[in-house]
């Protein structure tokens, strides 16, 4: 099949990665191809060259001293990001159907969405989060929306259910030959994106509280959030270890005990969960979005949302869970080679 994969035009997708979103279409691209599809990726400048990967058309734009002063005027971030998708678009509306059998829309823009009905070929979009206005506005352009959705967890299909009735689900995947299950170790870890909605500031006070030392990695994405709520916890057992590559991740998920995961948000998947038990390192974490779907009572315990004391209690637990049980449901559950087999039948399915 000839895939047109689009990505972020926001964080290029390259490691170390800005997130989930980047390293699953990284990881999805490479299996589409192992597999014999002509995938082109049109992702954001700086995107892995192994991956072949075509910038999106990030322009610049120039606007006048008069639109600029404009009360209207978003920032120059949202109009370039607008730009970028609006020309892409605009080019897959020309010549697309000459160079692919499907648009694979993996963004989290909603100008795929909104044009699809300009295109020639089918048009599949992955919803990756919680329902928001900007897709949902597209959804409702026309009366039928032509878009196939897959969405990553049967949470996230749910949440999106009223405008999108008939979501496939098809769960995000890792690579279970890269990551590798480790030793384990006696302290614990966290990784993702340092944002108020991950809540790595409540995993420092449970660890805390619980005794256990925790070490953190992932990419700053919030400064003033950072700064104000995370930094001034570190010390007396918690450290930052900055952002890791994903060899770095392996060596040191596969060297802990457990891994917290503290979401303050409806968690869409969760795709830190399949890397720690791909590791084999047992999950600790809130009951909150879809990660109850991915963990078992063998490989994984979950706190009540928020509930830091609640959560201290369970980690003692969490480090005696079995090992090789959070190796077996990774393989079982969390295997990219499901999700990509997935996508190619859905493929195959909509372009006839």
């Amino acid at each position: 099949m000839r895939v047109a994969l689009i990505a972020s035009a926001r964080f290029p997708i390259t490691e170390p990665f800005a997130g989930g979103l980047e390293a699953h279409t990284w990881g999805l691209a490479q299996a589409l191809t192992r597999r014999g599809h002509q995938v082109e990726l049109f992702a954001a400048p700086g995107s892995d060259p192994a991956l072949g990967a075509r910038e999106l058309p990030v322009r610049r734009v120039e606007f006048s001293s008069s639109a600029c002063a404009d009360t209207s005027m978003p920032g120059l971030d949202w109009m370039e990001e607008h730009h970028a998708y609006l020309g892409l678009m605009l080019d897959l509306a020309q010549d697309g159907a000459h160079r692919f059998d499907v648009v694979h829309n993996n963004s989290l823009h909603y100008l795929p969405i909104a044009m699809a009905p300009a295109l020639k070929m089918p048009v599949i979009t992955t919803l990756h989060t919680p329902p928001t206005p900007w897709l949902e506005s597209a959804i409702q352009v026309r009366d039928a929306c032509p878009v196939v959705f897959t969405a990553v967890s049967e949470f996230t299909a749910s949440a999106w259910r009223t405008s999108v009735p008939r979501a496939r689900v098809v769960r995000n995947g890792i690579d279970t030959d890269f990551w590798q299950p480790g030793p384990g170790g006696t302290g614990l870890v966290w990784s993702g994106r340092l944002v108020p909605e991950k809540g790595p500031h409540l995993a420092i006070r449970a660890a805390r509280a619980a005794g256990i030392p925790l070490r953190l990695a992932g990419p700053i994405s919030d400064e003033r959030y950072f700064e104000e709520e995370v930094a001034p916890l570190l010390g007396e057992g918690a450290q930052y270890v900055g952002h890791l590559d994903r060899r770095g991740l392996v060596e040191w998920l596969g060297g802990a005990a457990a891994a917290l995961v503290t979401p303050g948000w409806d968690e869409p998947y969760g795709l830190v969960v399949a890397e720690a038990l791909a590791c084999g390192t047992p999950v600790c974490g809130f009951d909150r979005g879809a990660l109850a779907e991915i963990l078992t009572p063998d490989c994984g315990l979950l706190a009540p949302d928020g509930d830091v004391e609640a959560l201290a209690e369970l980690i003692p637990r969490a480090m005696e869970l079995d090992r090789a049980a959070a190796r077996r449901r990774a393989e079982e559950f969390c295997s990219l080679d499901r999700a990509a087999d997935a996508y190619t039948a859905l493929y195959e399915e909509v372009a006839g």
